[in-house]
């Protein structure tokens, strides 16, 4: 092949490999420009206000009220308090809430300096290190699924066994970071996923309106407040129930999404300021007119649906006062 054929090839590869990156970049700025195009742009209104921030550091126990609070995959954090964190349990590991024992609601449980304090009616407050690594890691059961809880000592047992009573031994566990969280279906046969969580029932974040709350007062001879409840967002400047349709939101910087209404039990039926559970009111009422859909009973059952429980789909800051932006696409 002499010097001609040389250079002739040599021009007619180069030609060759220019239109295949040619063809390949056209085809990427064809894909970015479709897929720009076709991406909705998302939409943001405005729905309402954060008018309380409360944290269960205790699972039935007695709401802290922050100003601010971190939202984690895991719920709401204030300082070392995270939502739903410590947990009830008898010596067999299972849980123990204000359904079995209603005058758990009463129980304040707050962190100061690397101890955690335990308070409630006619008791000595009880102090421990938060930090005790040596103590026992029982396997406990929340709603039958697994999860892993460290024990606070003797001492919080005997506290909390004094304080409820009757013949049982009660335990008091902590779920640390590096324990694995539980994930589960709201219902096992659909498709319906929350984030992890320690332990609260269902989803890490559950909001309610002011507006809702005032609704069911405004039919009961004796009104409630919204700690009965036990919502960790309280959205106020909205109408009543607007939250139901609230698939998506977005407070400061966070993203939420809604993944379920918050179907309630006896649990509401207990006064947040007595520890006495009637088995009545406000759970009737409720059941008067806030039933699911014929086609979701399979999902809610007999439960009446009051609050929205959301996944955390970005973390960030939430403070009372932000603003709620309801996201369409």
């Amino acid at each position: 092949m002499d010097l001609k054929e040389l250079a002739v090839n040599a021009l007619a590869q180069n030609k060759q490999a220019s239109l295949l990156v040619g063809a390949a970049g056209a085809a990427l700025l064809g894909f970015g420009l479709g897929y720009k195009y076709m991406r909705k742009p998302e939409k943001a209104v405005r729905v309402g206000v954060v008018s309380q921030i409360l944290i269960y550091p205790l699972k039935s126990g007695k709401a802290v009220p922050v100003s601010v609070a971190e939202c984690q995959r895991l719920g709401l954090k204030a300082g070392e308090l995270q939502d739903r964190h410590w947990l009830v349990v008898t010596e067999e590991g299972n849980m123990v809430t204000a359904r079995q024992q209603p005058r758990l609601v009463l129980v304040s449980l707050s962190y100061k300096g690397g101890y955690t304090y335990l308070n409630g009616p006619d008791m000595e407050e009880l102090k421990f290190p938060i930090q005790q690594p040596d103590n026992q890691i029982h396997n406990c059961r929340v709603f039958s699924k697994d999860i892993q809880g460290r024990d606070c000592g003797d001492e919080a047992s005997h506290w909390l066994t004094s304080y409820l009573g009757g013949e049982k031994t009660y335990r008091l566990v902590h779920f640390e970071p590096k324990m694995k969280p539980r994930r589960l279906s709201a219902v096992e046969t659909l498709s319906l996923q929350f984030e992890q969580v320690a332990y609260p029932d269902y989803g890490p974040v559950m909001l309610l309106s002011e507006a809702s709350v005032g609704d069911l007062s405004s039919k009961l001879d004796q009104k409630v407040t919204t700690e009965r409840f036990r919502p960790n967002l309280v959205i106020g400047d909205c109408k009543p129930f607007d939250e139901d349709s609230w698939e998506e939101i977005q407070i400061g910087s966070v993203r939420l999404q809604r993944v379920m209404s918050c179907g309630r039990c006896l649990l509401t039926t207990v006064d947040p300021e007595t520890g006495v559970m009637s088995r009545k009111e406000p759970l009737e009422t409720l059941k008067s007119y806030r039933m699911c859909k014929p086609s979701e009973t399979h999902i809610y059952q007999k439960s009446p649906l009051f609050g929205q429980l959301h996944n955390v789909k970005k973390t960030g800051v939430i403070h009372v006062g932000d603003e709620v932006y309801k996201i369409t696409h």
